[in-house]
């Protein structure tokens, strides 16, 4: 009986230190700051959002003058006690990466996060052009040459087969 108390006070011990030093980490990561897109051109529209002033405090507002766009408000977000937010990004904006920031109004805490401001979008579309290559075209193909080979190959093997189970079928033998 003894062994056993020790193996099950042990057990409990490692689950109550691994507890405390988890809780720590997990009930202070509040976030920072995000900044969606993350990489914008000069001109573009930028959302912040955090969640780092608890569930019953808001941002007060947020500032965007690194990058030139100076203070914007801050409002309740769709997730309970997130605070979001949105600033145009002037198109005098230099490239480069600016601090973003934004100020709780419970207890001052400043929360940040980085937008980089670049000359092209990374997110533009591209357009496909052409046809795409899956091997020896199709009915339609741009090769018709291909598409005669292709249809010639599969006759002579229907000929050769049809020839083939003939004469089985007949009894010559192969």
């Amino acid at each position: 009986m003894r062994p056993t108390t020790r193996l099950l006070t042990g057990s409990a011990l490692a689950v109550a230190a691994a507890g405390l030093v988890c809780a720590p980490a997990s009930a202070g990561d509040t976030g920072g700051l995000e900044v969606f897109p993350s990489s914008v051109v000069p001109g573009g529209q930028v959302t912040v959002s955090t969640a780092a002033c608890g569930n019953g405090g808001t941002a007060a507002a947020g500032d965007a003058s690194a990058v030139g766009a100076g203070a914007f408000p801050l409002a309740p977000g769709t997730h309970e006690g997130d605070a979001t937010g949105r600033f145009l990004v002037p198109p005098s904006a230099q490239p480069g990466t600016y601090e973003i920031a934004a100020t709780c109004a419970e207890g001052g805490r400043r929360v940040t996060g980085d937008l980089v401001v670049t000359l092209t979008s990374q997110r533009q579309p591209v357009a496909p052009r052409g046809s795409v290559k899956t091997g020896v075209g199709g009915a339609l193909g741009p090769d018709p040459v291909q598409t005669a080979a292709g249809v010639a190959a599969l006759a002579v093997a229907a000929a050769g087969g049809t020839w083939l189970l003939h004469r089985r079928a007949s009894g010559d033998g192969i």
